[in-house]
């Protein structure tokens, strides 16, 4: 399937994927969508009102799934010039909005995934999806700049990157944590394990769409590894490590009113039954 990708949607800059790029891509495909079944099955076993962390696996690994599908079949991209290494004219190279738009919405999700564990606030919360929203949106709008100011978009995603990392190996590790800290052993391991991940990217940035120094195959099989780390590997390793504790600790509720509802009618019938009794 690969090997007829760039056939029937050939590529469109000068610099793009080859025939083996789109392969490595179809196989991380497959590991997405295998994951993807593995989480959805994951969930429909848990109970009701225990569902939330598997959710959020469930989204990330869908929207993963679209996206290296798109790119295995050599879509989702836009020729940009190249700012350096420029020989024999001006040629442009693959810049994949694809991959970004996955970005956008698994990112913040996977740090929502961890922080909720945490007794972060919740603005404290949303600062931090805020500042991945901000990595994120630097790092396509750099990739798309064809001029030495795409470092500069760079260096705002560097400090959006500080921000979440203070957040995630500093602030967060001294909140109180649910269930008398049961799990804030787990949970620094698992940041500790992000935020490598994280530190990776810029690198690959730096190196891929940044200076175009690799080609647009290797930059595929770099992203390709991160995110696969990044994305089924993380979430399955917390979502095991989530296994030993009560769900009821980190006192998450749907806020729906129904549950509210039928709490106040349960109530009621416990107390009308007091009264008889």
């Amino acid at each position: 399937m690969g090997n007829h990708a760039l056939d029937l949607n050939p590529p469109n800059a000068d610099l793009h994927i080859s025939v083996h790029g789109s392969d490595w891509l179809w196989a991380a495909f497959s590991i997405f969508a295998t994951g993807l079944l593995v989480a959805v099955a994951l969930d429909i076993g848990r109970p009701r009102g225990t569902r939330l962390f598997h959710q959020i696996a469930v989204v990330v690994l869908t929207t993963a799934s679209l996206s290296y599908f798109s790119m295995a079949s050599d879509l989702g991209a836009t020729p940009i010039p190249v700012e350096f290494r420029g020989h024999g004219g001006d040629p442009t190279r693959q810049i994949w909005y694809v991959r970004y738009i996955q970005w956008f919405i698994t990112f913040p999700l996977i740090l929502l995934e961890l922080l909720l564990v945490t007794g972060l606030s919740l603005s404290d919360i949303f600062t931090t999806i805020f500042m991945a929203l901000v990595l994120v949106v630097s790092g396509l709008v750099g990739a798309l700049v064809h001029s030495t100011y795409k470092w500069g978009f760079y260096v705002f995603g560097l400090a959006s990157l500080f921000y979440i990392w203070y957040v995630l190996l500093w602030h967060g590790t001294r909140t109180t944590f649910a269930a008398n800290g049961a799990f804030r052993t787990q949970y620094i391991a698992a940041a500790s394990y992000l935020s490598f991940m994280l530190f990776t990217y810029p690198l690959c940035w730096a190196l891929s769409e940044g200076s175009n120094v690799i080609s647009p195959t290797s930059e595929m099989i770099w992203y390709g590894i991160l995110d696969i780390l990044s994305g089924p590997v993380f979430l399955f390793f917390f979502l095991w490590q989530l296994r030993s504790i009560d769900y009821s600790t980190f006192g998450l509720k749907s806020g729906k009113y129904t549950d509210k509802h039928v709490t106040q009618a349960g109530a009621a019938k416990a107390a009308e039954a007091g009264v008889v009794a």
